[in-house]
């Protein structure tokens, strides 16, 4: 199929670009480069430099016809969001929007969107499954939200096929090492312990009071590549069942902060200091996903997301 990748230069596209092109799939890349980098360019796909909050370029990208498309272009930081909501409704509300009419001016009818476990809000069981309450906590979580609202309404009215996953905490680089660019500014743990690693920042561990194993936040980080295989696979499920699908993407078992700092002292060799601070506020103290409903329809289970494959592969791209 021929692909249009939105946001396909940045940290999760370019893995989710490897690995539809792995797949057989024909890509083309749409990116702004504000955090995307050319270096998560591949030679062999077509890129197009475009804005989504401006229509016209978005219409020159479909009226080249694609089968399917991936929007993975969002801001992401859920603090800043409660700051600046401003900001995350023009770029995630109003560009989502204008990617999808765009798309269905150019009869483009498969979408798979990149939703986030922050629509679910504060924990009420775990691990959470696809029935959860959907409660967002910040305005992040609340246009992820709302784009699936949109997606439903436009599944109805348009005969939009989408696939909502919703990721969990996104951690590793590329096993093969095919795809070097560093994120930029992190909000993410693993890639702030890299950095601490490296004595480029201080590391602080926020909470060692929380009920859990060692009194650290729990959360369920989750290999880029195993959200690759599945955009990949939820893409294959649209197009043979005609059905759309939301669906949670997480390990099941949770990591706490401790052990993460711990497992990169051990792989990098070096002392990683780490400074205890207070909770920050709206950090549930444990987040895990079910992955039984994404291994029932799609056949997925996570290969690479253990804490050691996540550390060494970040280590990887960081030492260099």
């Amino acid at each position: 199929m021929k692909v249009l990748v939105i946001g396909g230069a940045g940290y999760i596209g370019s893995h989710v670009t490897k690995e539809m092109m792995k797949a057989g799939h024909k890509v083309t890349v749409f990116d702004n480069l504000s955090s995307g980098l050319r270096c998560n360019l591949f030679p062999q796909n077509d890129f197009i430099y475009g804005n989504i909050l401006i229509p016209a370029d978005l219409d020159a990208a479909f009226e080249q016809g694609f089968d399917a498309f991936v929007h993975l272009a969002a801001f992401k930081a859920a603090g800043e969001s409660m700051e600046k909501p401003e900001k995350y409704s023009v770029n995630n509300i109003t560009g989502t929007l204008n990617i999808m009419n765009s798309a269905m001016k150019y009869n483009c009818k498969k979408m798979i969107f990149s939703s986030s476990a922050a629509t679910f809000g504060e924990p009420q069981y775990l691990p959470m499954d696809e029935a959860h309450p959907q409660n967002p906590i910040n305005y992040y979580g609340f246009t992820k939200l709302k784009i699936e609202e949109f997606m439903t309404w436009y599944d109805q009215l348009k005969g939009l096929k989408f696939a909502a996953l919703r990721y969990f905490n996104a951690a590793g680089y590329d096993p093969d090492g095919g795809i070097r660019g560093l994120e930029q500014n992190p909000q993410n743990l693993l890639p702030r312990i890299m950095e601490a690693a490296l004595g480029q920042r201080e590391l602080k561990v926020f909470g060692t009071d929380y009920d859990t194993r060692d009194g650290t936040c729990i959360r369920d980080y989750i290999h880029v590549t195993d959200l690759a295989r599945a955009h990949v696979m939820a893409l294959d499920y649209i197009t043979k069942n005609g059905e759309s699908l939301k669906l949670n993407l997480g390990t099941e078992t949770g990591t706490t902060v401790k052990e993460l700092i711990d497992a990169s002292r051990r792989i990098t060799g070096k002392e990683i200091p780490a400074q205890d601070g207070p909770r920050r506020p709206g950090d549930p103290a444990s987040l895990n996903a079910k992955k039984k409903m994404a291994k029932e329809k799609l056949g997925w289970e996570p290969k690479y997301s253990d804490v050691d494959t996540l550390v060494k592969t970040t280590w990887e791209v960081y030492k260099n």
